[in-house]
This record gives C-alpha cells, sequence and structure tokens, in this order.
C-alpha cells in the first residue's frame, strides 16, 4: 500500500473489537505504529490475566482498553461515537468451543456483531469498518467451484493431487461458501449481514477472510484443536507426541500474525478495499504432516501419533491471493518455515507460555 494511505489513519482513533487477543493486540500495536489511536474492547477472559499482560502486551489499566462485551449496545454506541474506523475482531474463534457450547457462540459471533454494525450504521463519523471473518466459510469447498481457466492453476491442481490423492481446492472469494461448523457458520451469516447493514447507508465496509493464523504470542486453549503451529510446539517442547488428526492430511494456508495485523490495517484505508471481500493467506498449502515436520526439526525426536479427526474440522485448502494483493497492494512476507521457528525460539524465551494442564499431562505420560 502506498504510504499516503497508511497516513490517513494519523491521528484516527480506530476501534478495534477483541482488541486484547492475539489478532487484536498485534492490529493495535500495527496502528500505534501509523500514529494512529486504538480503543480496544474486550473482555479479556479467554486467558488468564498474566497472558494478556505480560505475553500480549495488554496494559487493562490503559485509558484505550476497555473491559466490556459487544453485545451492550450502549458501550457500542459509545465507543463507534469516539471512533473514525472500526476493526470487527471479537469473536468466539474457537472451532472447537463453538461447537460445544452453540448458543455462546450465536450471542457472541452473532448478536454481537448486529449490536455493532447498529452502532457502525448509525454513526456518521466512522469511515470504515473492517469485519474479520474467516477462511472456515469455504469448508471442504468443491474443487469445480474453483476451477480456473489459466494453465497455472491446472498444472498446480495436479500437482497437489498427486501429493495429497485428492484436488485440493484454491478458495477464491467469489467461491460459494459451505460451512462445516457453528463458527464457520456464523461468520457467513456476520459477512452477509455486515453487507446488508452497512451497504445500506453508504457506510464503507471491507471483508478480511483470514487463513490459518499462527506466530508468537499465541497460547493454546484447552480442549481447542485450532492453532496448530502453536499446539504442536508447546506439546514438542514437553516431550509429548504431536496429534496428527485424520493423520495429518488435512491442509491449511498458514499466515503470520504479524502478516495478518499488517492486511487488516491496510484494509482500514486502501481505496480498491472498499465494500469488497478479501482473502488473507499467502496462496500456499501446507498439510498439518509438514507443519509436524517442521517443528519436529526444532525439536529433535519427536513423535506423531495419529487420532480421529475432530468434527468441523475440514480437509481444507489455501486461498487465492489475487484480489488480496490488487486490493491492498500488498502480500505476505513471512514463510512458514520461518514463522515455526520463530515460534519455537519465542516458547523457549518464555516458557509460561505453556499452560500448566499441559504440563501435568508430561507428568502422567
Amino acid at each position: 500500500m502506498h504510504a499516503s494511505h497508511l497516513a490517513d489513519l494519523s491521528g484516527r482513533t480506530v476501534l478495534v473489537t477483541g482488541g486484547g487477543g492475539l489478532v487484536g493486540s498485534r492490529i493495535t500495536g500495527r496502528l500505534r505504529e501509523a500514529g494512529a489511536r486504538p480503543l480496544a474492547v474486550c473482555t479479556l477472559d479467554a486467558y488468564p490475566r498474566t497472558v494478556y499482560r505480560n505475553l500480549f502486551g495488554v496494559d487493562d489499566d490503559s485509558p484505550d482498553v476497555v473491559l466490556g462485551t459487544i453485545e451492550d449496545a450502549a458501550l457500542m454506541r459509545r465507543l463507534v461515537a469516539e471512533s473514525d474506523y472500526v476493526i470487527h475482531a471479537a469473536a468466539l474463534a474457537d472451532v472447537a468451543a463453538c461447537t460445544r457450547r452453540p448458543m455462546d457462540a450465536i450471542h457472541a459471533n452473532i448478536v454481537g456483531t448486529q449490536v455493532l454494525l447498529d452502532a457502525v450504521a448509525a454513526s456518521d463519523r466512522v469511515r470504515r469498518c473492517v469485519m474479520v471473518s474467516s477462511a472456515s466459510v469455504y469448508g471442504n469447498g468443491n474443487p469445480d467451484d474453483y476451477a480456473t481457466p489459466g494453465g497455472e492453476y491446472r498444472a498446480m491442481r495436479q500437482l497437489l493431487e498427486s501429493v495429497y490423492g485428492r484436488v485440493i481446492p484454491q478458495f477464491h472469494e467469489d467461491a460459494p461458501l459451505r460451512p462445516m461448523s457453528v463458527y464457520a457458520n456464523s461468520k457467513a451469516w456476520a459477512e452477509t449481514q455486515t453487507a446488508l447493514t452497512l451497504g445500506a447507508v453508504g457506510t464503507s465496509y471491507a471483508i478480511v477472510r483470514y487463513f490459518s493464523v499462527y506466530g508468537d504470542p499465541q497460547v493454546i486453549k484447552k480442549g481447542s484443536h485450532s492453532w496448530v503451529v502453536a499446539w504442536f510446539a508447546a506439546r514438542a517442547s514437553l516431550g509429548l507426541p504431536l496429534h496428527l488428526n485424520g493423520g495429518g492430511h488435512q491442509v491449511r494456508d498458514l499466515v503470520h500474525v504479524e502478516d495478518i495485523a499488517d492486511a487488516t490495517v491496510r484494509a482500514l484505508t486502501a481505496p480498491r478495499a472498499h465494500n469488497e471481500t478479501v482473502n488473507v493467506g499467502t496462496g500456499e498449502p501446507t498439510s498439518i504432516r509438514r507443519v509436524a515436520e517442521l517443528v519436529a526439526e526444532q525439536y529433535p525426536g519427536t513423535r506423531f501419533l495419529e487420532t480421529p479427526m475432530p468434527p468441523g474440522d475440514p480437509l481444507g485448502g489455501y486461498a487465492s491471493p489475487h484480489r488480496m494483493r490488487s486490493a491492498l497492494d500488498w502480500q505476505p512476507t513471512i514463510t512458514v518455515a520461518d514463522g515455526t521457528a520463530r515460534y519455537a525460539r519465542w516458547l523457549a524465551e518464555h516458557p509460561e507460555a505453556v499452560p500448566g494442564w499441559l504440563r501435568a499431562e508430561t507428568a502422567s505420560a
């Protein structure tokens, strides 16, 4: 993106819902670098407070950190009234947790989103709202949806089929959505509702579909099967085997959290992102088994254990990056190999990031 577009953020207030989480805290850091004032609203209840303070760098005593929920209509109206831009990153973003507790997902991801959208639609100050969505809306896709006439894609499709034994879809933004989980369905709804609510009043919006986010300071949650790099590294650091659900043949497009934050901030002001839906991915497929191998390079002697596929876990695919490059004038810079090595180094420097309940599993193993 041209520097002049980022300069538009200087001196502006940007409301970031979920601003205390892994992605939100990185986004607020990028906004400060651009000269903006990030206003983070978050419940700060997904982790112990020490994680937020010591690992995510979130000071809950700061006047720019607001403890609250997006379901609070009065709070959203007040914060939106102070803001020039809005990034909506708050969500119950754990696929497994949404499956176990669908009503919680509906409250956080649907009711809360509508409350925020209503506040943005009523504002005459907000210049653009960026809605954070997820590649999970594509599900497993249908390979025929993603076929393109270009020989480059046909060659890639044939290569991947020979390696994985199946066609690996490259997801492009105009393909039909095929959500396979409560979480994915809530994000598909949020995308449509953003276009309906903000489009009706002429407020600019952009929808960013994150592919698989990873990178420090990611901290695993009990009962989750998301965030594979962090899970594998935490387990390997303790000498525990790496669980390859379904044999590890699922494919993900892994995007480092620093790249995710860069793309999201760029989506606030990029002219060609106006009312667009944009993938945020590398355009490179990586199997879960390959991630395990990369982690094992950092922890020699690591063992693999094949385990059943959890419900709602898609076989996956990878991003078509063309619209992202065009709309944001940008592309990711951190490779999976480099990002995995970086995470292992960070984990060695922050052993407290490995939770006690996982250490207890080591003691009982």
